[in-house]
């Protein structure tokens, strides 16, 4: 391959001379010229972003074909299993680490109902943990598979049909059937699939970006997933009172005061609506903690846990921006004298760590959610009656965000106030809430009425 890292893009433009619209992707290598015509904008913008993505992680681009390494390899794949790997070499590198899980949990799903019936075929257990642990993973990062995952990956390398069987509508819906099932063979949650299919089309869209697929035949497929719940379930939301039990239960939870040492962290997710991943990564000098009155959040980092496999640092919880905002972007969050007040006793008792951040676990490195998860399952033991226990009521920490956001709304603070101090978009959460917004109807119905009999 002749190769250079000299690359220049255009702008995307729409074609007018052709009879249907077009739009025409722009870009030359070493001084040569390559342009693709896509039939949206979108598909077009899709290639565009892909292109400039390799050149920032300073891949090398082939002169004669105008295409960047990782796409070339894509390219030169015949089966499905060697396209999804090259997709995720494309993915892997900008890609967020609970991104990266996903792609690889949906893939495991998918990949082994893509193949041929061949003597020698692993369970499926084996097959999924092969696939999760070693060969969906970028070759530089791919840890020493044990010869069992070996040889289940050298029957999937055999195994997998070829890329171009997939424009059959029959082979397509092997794929949806695989993602709709567990291992157990139970149902999947909706949220599930839905997840699933999200990234099974994107790699089907990359492989009609690269033209090895005339159409994305998921179109063709006249499948439904089942309906997704995106609304709160207004159950798991606690009133102030029960929000100041269960923050007054953490502290008893524990020995060697670890309850106390979280409880600040709950209540940063109660009375701020902090997500736990920005709540843990939370620092002093991201705090304006007046001695009265209100008091102010800069939140502008999330520390989300996942396995360090998915992570370029190691670590279980790599810092990251807020989510679905740029990485520099700033949320700045109002908190009331109650929330003050506790993150300066707990700033007072607990110190802060060397790098500013408010909560440490004991050996001084982030809180883990196993941590954290555990004391209030057992703040809640202490706090609620039997009934409430095993009820959906504050069941996760997550909920305490539910609860806070719920009480905005329900006070009468306006949805785009709500929606910045969250960290959401307006109509997200208007849909996401829709079910927690207690006496509307009643508010509705009155104003029915006076229009009626005016």
């Amino acid at each position: 391959m002749n190769a250079s890292y000299d690359v220049k893009f255009f702008e995307t433009y729409r074609n007018k001379s052709s009879k249907t619209p077009s739009y025409v992707v722009r870009w030359q290598v070493a001084g040569k010229r390559s342009s693709k015509t896509y039939r949206t904008k979108a598909l077009a913008e899709s290639f565009l972003s892909d292109l400039r993505q390799a050149a920032k992680r300073g891949e090398p681009f082939d002169v004669e074909s105008g295409l960047p390494a990782s796409m070339i390899k894509a390219k030169s794949a015949r089966t499905v299993f060697d396209f999804v790997r090259a997709y995720i070499d494309m993915k892997w590198p900008h890609a967020a680490a609970k991104t990266r899980d996903s792609i690889s949990d949906a893939l495991s799903t998918v990949l082994p109902a893509l193949t041929k019936d061949r003597a020698g075929r692993p369970d499926a257990e084996t097959l999924r943990t092969s696939l999760r642990k070693c060969a969906l993973i970028p070759a530089d990062k791919r840890p020493e598979p044990s010869p069992e995952m070996a040889r289940a990956v050298r029957w999937l390398e055999s195994a997998s049909l070829d890329l171009a069987d997939l424009n059959e509508t029959k082979i397509v819906r092997l794929a949806l059937d695989a993602l709709a099932l567990r291992l157990d063979g139970q149902a999947a949650s909706a949220n599930t699939i839905r997840r699933k299919r999200a990234v099974l089309h994107a790699v089907l869209e990359y492989a009609v970006e690269l033209e090895e697929l005339p159409s994305n035949p998921l179109h063709k497929v006249k499948w439904k997933p089942p309906k997704t719940t995106e609304t709160v379930d207004p159950r798991v939301v606690v009133n102030p009172r029960q929000a100041e039990e269960l923050l007054t239960a953490v502290t008893y939870v524990g020995k060697r005061g670890r309850g106390r040492r979280l409880m600040a962290l709950f209540a940063c997710m109660y009375y701020a609506a902090l997500r736990p991943g920005e709540t843990v990564a939370l620092r002093q000098q991201d705090c304006h903690l007046p001695a009265t009155g209100w008091g102010r959040l800069l939140v502008d980092v999330s520390r989300p846990e996942v396995n360090t496999q998915w992570t370029d640092s190691g670590d279980a919880h790599e810092e990251r921006g807020l989510k679905h905002r740029g990485r520099d972007d700033v949320r700045p969050v109002p908190i009331p004298p109650a929330l003050v007040k506790i993150l300066r006793q707990h700033i007072e008792e607990f110190g802060v760590g060397s790098d500013g951040r408010i909560f440490r676990s004991e050996r001084g490195g982030v809180v883990a959610s196993t941590a954290y998860t555990e004391v209030w399952q057992e703040a809640r033991k202490l706090a609620f009656t039997p009934a409430q226990v095993a009820s959906p009521l504050a069941r996760r920490p997550y909920d305490l965000r539910h609860a806070a956001v719920s009480l905005w709304l329900n006070a009468g603070v306006s949805a785009p106030d709500v929606a910045e101090r969250a960290g959401h978009s307006v109509d997200v959460l208007l849909r996401v809430y829709a079910k927690c917004l207690d006496g509307q109807q009643k508010i509705a119905n009155q104003r029915i009425n006076d229009a009626l009999t005016a």
